[in-house]
């Protein structure tokens, strides 16, 4: 996902679309609506929409600056129909603006087609002549061009041009002096550091110089007072903080610093994720246990908080708390579920798996569809696929860290949900859509990448045709090079998907018995190990056979480890030092 124009976290804000009538500034905000275009014919008025994000402090200062001023405001009332719409709250309108940044502003005729589209803070003056242009000539603009007809690629991998591309510009635009990708802003592109991670535990010398710098640098914007970390800096150095906390910052932070623990026994790579798990657990839980959204950058809002975050932890509260956004969302649990229990398959932290599992079940038992499927919130018209899509995935992890089917049951239940509620009358045989809208399909890559990864690893778990053919779907959506355009260098996920789809994960089973201590610390060392594309059985021979069992064990004496692939085997091991070096080869 992209934030800012960069490569992006994918979608982030707060509050459920804002009441409807939200009186802000003299003006009176409507939500997004079918009813507003309809209105908007009638009264024969454009439609201007801010889609912000509620932790943003230059979404506060437009709110402050921009729209307070008695011309815009009067240019408003006269011609345009003015909506704000949370980008948390809405996913579809998030993916589809994503580019933009937050604030993104957008203009609309009354037909729903876009006449300008616009990029982060827009000054007074700036909003001024281009409401007066808009009026003068709703022609579109620059901003607004045709979207293309895709070719999907029909391969359902990257070719070796579009494979190599990507790998170069890895490369070329890594910022080897500050470290992560590009200038301007700083912060953890995860899908680039996850890949980075992979080659490097492969021998790859360069890759691991990439991670490691990047990974280091990154501990500056670690809050040393609350924990948790800032979303990115500016000025191209790793000093001047924007401090915004969101769940997906949060969450996949804490998974690549959980990674690269497991790879180079690094304790300030645990210090970060627990430092996460710390903010997370203090700031952004609910009584029940799931998870909030996010916190703002701002104490007030519009005004930078450089000053408030320097102070420590009695001072900052004297003065008061940054607000959290208390909307409870099935995707931004998701994410965080997904890197709790990574953390804990990684580190053996117990905590995080009891929250993990904890938030999880709120979210089965609160979020769930009698159709299928889970709500976004509390209420939404729409059915949104990154909510189903990162929850897949928690589910996966949570089976891996625990064995308990139950999370393998919840996983294919899903996915037989997704799999014909996504796709789209355009491409029937690419890609999923973010809502199950239908005319109104958008594809966002980063859904797609994780669906892909998601279902092939369902696919290997299970042995399940259905499941292999979603990732070659998601796959052929991602194989095509015009859907990589705009990404810049981020373009790890991409690569990881790809790489996924070539070839089995590594794969480990452990036979002995369910209550043989032996044969736990042998899983454990399994579940430690760091690649994060594994396959791991637990085969008692006393009990059912795993799903997708493919392969005869002999009998042993003892609890034992079988490294697999290829329709073979390794020899046994009985030590968990022993298998950990044989997974390593």
């Amino acid at each position: 996902m992209r934030i800012m124009g960069m490569p992006k976290f994918t979608a982030l804000i707060i509050a459920l679309l804002l009441p409807l009538h939200a009186f802000a500034a003299g003006l009176t905000w409507e939500g997004w609506s079918d009813e507003v275009f309809a209105r908007a014919k009638k009264e024969k008025r454009f439609v201007i929409l801010d889609l912000e994000a509620v932790w943003c402090h230059w979404c506060h200062v437009m709110e402050e600056k921009t729209y307070a001023i008695d011309k815009v405001q009067a240019l408003i009332k006269d011609k345009f129909i003015p909506v704000r719409v949370d980008q948390d709250a809405r996913p579809d309108l998030s993916n589809r603006y994503e580019n933009y940044g937050w604030p993104a502003t957008v203009v609309f005729a009354a037909d729903g087609s876009e006449i300008v589209k616009r990029r982060g803070y827009i000054s007074p003056e700036e909003m001024v002549a281009m409401l007066e242009a808009i009026i003068a000539d709703p022609t579109p603009g620059p901003s607004v061009q045709p979207v293309k007809d895709l070719t999907f690629n029909a391969a359902g991998t990257l070719s070796s041009e579009l494979r190599n591309q990507f790998e170069i510009a890895l490369k070329d635009l890594y910022d080897n002096e500050m470290g992560a990708w590009g200038r301007g802003q700083k912060y953890l592109d995860w899908d680039n550091v996850e890949w980075s991670l992979r080659r490097a535990l492969g021998g790859d010398k360069s890759a691991e110089k990439r991670a490691k710098q990047t990974i280091t640098n990154e501990r500056k914007l670690v809050d040393p007072v609350w924990g948790g970390v800032y979303q990115y800096s500016t000025d191209n150095d790793w000093d001047h903080a924007h401090f915004e906390k969101i769940m997906i910052v949060q969450a996949e932070n804490m998974h690549i610093a959980s990674l690269a623990f497991a790879q180079w026994h690094d304790a300030r790579d645990l210090a970060t994720a627990q430092s996460i798990q710390r903010y997370v657990k203090d700031f952004l839980t609910s009584p029940d246990g799931a998870f909030y959204t996010s916190q703002d950058a701002d104490l007030v809002p519009g005004e930078h908080s450089g000053e408030y975050f320097a102070l420590d932890d009695a001072a900052r509260r004297a003065k008061g708390m940054p607000r959290v956004d208390q909307h409870i969302y099935t995707r931004e649990n998701a994410w965080m579920i997904h890197s709790l229990a990574v953390l804990h398959g990684l580190s053996g932290d117990e905590t995080a798996l009891a929250d993990a599992k904890r938030a999880a079940e709120w979210i089965v038992l609160h979020r769930n569809r009698t159709e299928g499927g889970f709500h976004h919130g509390e209420k939404d018209e729409a059915l949104y696929f990154g909510d189903q899509v990162y929850l897949l995935r928690a589910f996966l992890s949570l089976l891996m860290t625990t064995r308990d089917n139950v999370w393998l049951e919840r996983a294919e239940q899903l996915a037989a949900f997704i799999a014909p509620r996504f796709k789209s009358a355009k491409a029937p045989d690419a890609g999923f859509a973010s809502t199950d809208a239908g005319p109104t399909d958008y594809y966002q890559a980063d859904e797609n990448i994780t669906l892909t990864r998601s279902a092939n690893e369902l696919f290997h778990i299970t042995g399940k045709e259905m499941y292999h053919q979603m990732a070659l779907r998601a796959m052929r959506y991602l194989a095509t090079p015009e859907v990589a355009e705009g990404r810049f260098s981020s373009v790890g996920g991409f690569l990881l998907a790809d790489d996924e789809m070539r070839r089995a994960p590594l794969h480990v089973t452990i036979v002995g018995k369910r209550d043989d201590a032996a044969a736990a610390k042998l899983y454990l060392a399994a579940l430690q190990h760091p690649t994060s594309y594994k396959r791991l059985d637990w085969y008692d021979p006393s009990g059912p056979k795993p799903a997708n069992l493919d392969i005869e064990f002999p009998l042993v004496k003892s609890a034992s480890a079988f490294v697999c692939g290829d329709g073979s085997c390794s020899r046994p091991v009985t030590e968990p030092e022993a298998l950990r070096q044989l997974m390593l080869r």
